[in-house]
């Protein structure tokens, strides 16, 4: 399978080549645990999560080393500490279990390393130490700051020019700095606030300079692919990758960038800031964790996707078209099978998520219609083997269909499709409306096909 990936910082799309085949290095800006997370917090971590499940399938699960951090201090976290009278720690650990069981929920597998700017801070310190001997940062009334100047491709990655970047970074123009778009890499803490010793006083790391860190204690530079949403290309990946080549003069950091675009709410992005939020952690209690993450899949990663009700309707059709495919294909014995070349060739071009999906259709349709029991047991393998490496298809699909319904449930909606069966095929259109709506009545919702029909639970409200 070849991968072709769009890269950030040559704003070309190119072929995949790791520096090291049997180490492929991906690591992604994870959450800053303070609050659940939205689902458009979620956009990146089912995007990187596909891309993931595709690179051990080229290069084998163990030859890739996937990092997602936790930034678990900061301003927000210290805030609601405060707000609550506990410790930080208190917080971060709340909203991190709270987080893993949202990602579990929307089919994400847990990244390899999962680094915490808490346990960082050695390596934080040590970081910013280099910069400062190598003349790329200065210490100033207890802060340490990037120097921006001292790093002549600064604005390369996000090709903004030094007056876009203090515009758009609304810097804090510090009588101590430098330059405007200097940024700190080490502050004192206010009162009550957590702290750590530091050859320039007592203090916290600045947020930039934690994902630095973290990247070469855990992955080692240069790595192989730096992901994230598109928000965070300026100011948080342009500081980040500035910091990481100045501490060591290195001529490369990430070899590809990637980033996801904007979840939309109503043509704005969707922000706690701006109140627009859905959370995903109210949103798997009402509809399956596959139909959130075929929502967020289902346009390029690349481009905004706007998240509106018909989107999860959409996924919840396309879904229960599959599972019914699968369904009706019960007794079909199949053997272990493979994604096929349409499919793969869809994913390896820069993760083609709608072209992805086509393939998967198709399968459903050939097992639907072929008359050919082979080519049927192909498409069943070949279908589930795709499913599987999308994060899809991972349900009976009886209890995709049936939710929570107990066998009492079961046995009366069956009872009633059977009776409302004979009804249409005597043309008693009255009796079967009359259980259409008995049925309906149940919380469950009849899909007529050309085999009869088939039923599932309503989803929660």
């Amino acid at each position: 399978m070849n991968l072709m990936l769009h890269d950030t910082l040559t704003g070309d799309k190119r072929p995949f080549v790791p520096i090291d085949p049997g180490r492929v290095t991906m690591y992604v800006c994870g959450p800053t645990v303070y609050n659940y997370a939205h689902i458009g917090n979620f956009r990146p971590v089912v995007v990187f999560d596909l891309l993931f499940r595709v690179l051990r399938h080229i290069y084998g699960a163990d030859a890739v080393v996937y990092a997602a951090n936790v930034t678990d201090v900061d301003d927000k976290i210290n805030a609601k500490a405060a707000q609550e009278g506990v410790p930080i720690s208190v917080i971060t650990g709340r909203y991190l279990d709270a987080y893993h069981a949202d990602s579990a929920a929307l089919g994400a597998l847990r990244p390899t390393f999962e680094p915490r700017a808490t346990e960082t801070i050695d390596a934080i310190v040590a970081m910013i130490g280099r910069l400062v001997g190598n003349n790329a940062a200065y210490a100033a009334e207890g802060h340490v700051l990037f120097d921006t100047q001292a790093y002549a491709d600064y604005g390369g990655l996000s090709g903004r020019s030094m007056d876009d970047m203090i515009a758009g970074a609304r810097v804090d123009v510090a009588p101590y700095k430098r330059h405007p778009a200097d940024f700190v890499l080490w502050k004192p803490s206010k009162p009550g606030e957590p702290e750590w010793p530091s050859p320039w006083g007592p203090g916290r790391p600045g947020w930039h300079i934690e994902c630095s860190a973290m990247i070469e204690q855990t992955l080692g530079l240069p790595i192989d692919i730096h992901g994230g949403g598109i928000d965070l290309v300026f100011p948080h990946h342009e500081n980040e990758r500035a910091q990481g080549l100045c501490a060591d003069h290195a001529t490369s950091y990430a070899n590809y960038w990637l980033h996801n675009g904007f979840l939309t709410f109503g043509e704005e992005k969707m922000s706690k800031s701006l109140g627009n939020v859905v959370l995903a952690h109210d949103l798997v209690k009402k509809v399956p964790g596959e139909v959130v993450r075929w929502a967020l899949l289902s346009g390029h990663y690349r481009q905004p996707l706007d998240w509106t009700g018909d989107l999860l309707a959409q996924a919840q059709r396309s879904l229960d078209r599959l599972y019914g495919a699968l369904r009706r294909a019960a007794d079909l014995e199949t053997g272990g099978g493979e994604p096929t070349a349409a499919f793969l060739e869809a994913l390896g071009d820069d993760l083609n998520t709608p072209r992805a999906f086509a393939e998967l259709f198709a399968l459903a349709k050939t097992l639907e219609t072929s008359t050919d029991a082979a080519e049927r047991a192909a498409a069943k393998s070949a279908l589930l083997a795709a499913g599987a490496l999308m994060g899809f298809l991972q349900v009976d699909p009886d209890a995709w269909f049936e939710g929570g319904a107990d066998e009492a449930l079961k046995a009366k909606v069956e009872g009633l499709l059977k009776t409302r069966f004979e009804a249409r095929k005597a043309k008693d259109w009255a009796t079967a409306d009359e259980i259409r709506d008995e049925l309906n009545a149940l919380n469950v919702v009849v899909m007529d096909g050309p085999d009869g029909a088939t039923w599932r639970l309503k989803e929660t409200t």
